[in-house]
């Protein structure tokens, strides 16, 4: 591989925001203003040490990272095969990777002197960590939310309603992340002035996916060394679910140029990926289209009608990924593969009496690939897993689909 070629991996995207073919800026005339000055507050910041040095002291002092490269040695050892590490994002406060990038947008909304700042969510992690970011800030925080998730995840609801934000619950379409994310937008549109848009994952229009990137790129910058520490070497493998994809690319970047690293984007695939589109895997089960603010690949009708999917897990229920994922596979630099909600189960259970730890049924997608890959690696391969969201929000959807009451033993 030339040197060419592997620095074109990192460098994206270009001038207009484009990966390749994906990614670009469809946005109405309105919000053409505030992207740029968007852009422009960025492309400042991200050069700024006092910026960094902000970013920092709240990653550690308020987040608590670095958060651990865990090596599951339970899981390894029940599995068989690959040497499996969990890098443990699901210890950070809010419990989810989403604040890594809550802070770096709210910290931008600052200095462009926003004080209304609105977010969408599906399971409801990002929604949290922008109502904690707020109030530790003192901003208002506006946060829509499909219905259909309002009523799946009820914590998190309650967490944001406790940290001061308003709830919007949204019935248009099928009341998931995809609608939250159009009445968002909406919002967006009439309130422009006071407002900030602060997105939850590397979609939208530029410069979000490349923003939100290099603030979950944390993740992959602290696996690096820390592997290197445990294992004095790379690893030979990285695995991470994917809804937009922010904790995969976050995970995924700092790799990028690694010929060595095999990378793997684990997609919601639901009831099965069918014609019926039951499923949220729209890189293995979608087409090329528009939605959001950016090009990428989405589940869509013969008439180009975005299709609502489906997916056990509210925060992979989204019918696209986000363009810098999408480049990747055309580009052939990461694989993506999905995963059955029954398969998610199965993987949650497991990671919880094998190793102690509850996960999020967005992770344990990526955990369940991982139970069908390590086997056949041999004993000296290294696999690293992002164990990106703790499992509390889940453990009423898990109950009812196990036909479980909440007080069995």
């Amino acid at each position: 591989m030339s040197a060419e070629m592997r620095n074109s991996y990192t460098t994206g995207p270009d001038e207009k925001g484009r990966f390749g073919n994906f990614g670009g800026r469809f946005v109405s005339e309105t919000l053409m203003p505030l992207i740029l000055d968007l852009e422009a507050e960025y492309d400042k910041a991200r050069t700024d040490p006092d910026f960094w040095a902000e970013m920092d002291h709240l990653w550690k002092h308020y987040v608590g990272r670095p958060s651990p490269l865990y090596f599951a040695s339970r899981v390894t050892e029940a599995l068989g095969g690959a040497r499996i590490y969990y890098k443990r994002d699901e210890l950070n406060h809010t419990g989810a990777h989403k604040i890594n990038n809550v802070l770096g947008q709210i910290l931008l909304a600052k200095r462009m002197g926003k004080q209304r700042i609105i977010a969408e969510t599906g399971a409801g992690q990002h929604g949290v960590a922008t109502a904690t970011v707020c109030a530790k800030f003192g901003l208002k925080c506006i946060v829509y939310m499909g219905a259909h998730d309002v009523e799946r995840q009820k914590p998190n609801v309650f967490r944001m309603k406790m940290l001061g934000a308003e709830v919007r619950p949204v019935i248009s379409g099928r009341g998931t992340l995809k609608d939250a994310m159009n009445d968002a937008l909406r919002d967006w549109v009439t309130y422009v002035d006071e407002t900030f848009y602060c997105i939850g994952t590397v979609a939208g229009p530029h410069p979000y996916p490349a923003m939100v990137r290099d603030f979950q790129a944390i993740i992959g910058k602290e696996t690096r060394a820390q592997i290197q520490e445990a294992e004095n070497r790379l690893p030979d493998s990285l695995v991470a679910c994917i809804g937009g994809g922010s904790n995969a690319m976050g995970l995924f970047h700092p790799f990028l140029d690694d010929p060595s690293v095999r990378i793997i984007g684990v997609e919601a695939g639901g009831k099965g990926v069918n014609d019926r589109m039951e499923h949220c895997a729209s890189l293995t089960g979608g087409r090329p289209g528009v939605l959001h603010g950016n090009r990428t690949y989405l589940l869509q009708d013969a008439a180009g009608q975005i299709l609502e999917g489906h997916s056990i897990s509210a925060g992979l229920d989204y019918p696209g990924i986000g363009p810098e994922h999408a480049w990747l596979h055309d580009a052939g630099r990461a694989e993506y593969v999905s995963v059955t909600d029954d398969e998610a189960l199965e993987a949650f259970r497991f990671c919880c009496r094998t190793e102690g730890i509850i996960p999020a049924l967005e992770p344990a997608h990526a955990l369940a690939h991982v139970r069908k890959l390590a086997p056949t690696l041999p004993g000296d391969h290294i696999l690293v897993m992002n164990m990106c969201g703790r499992g509390d929000k889940d453990i009423f959807t898990v109950a009812d689909h196990l036909g479980w009451q909440m007080d069995r033993e």
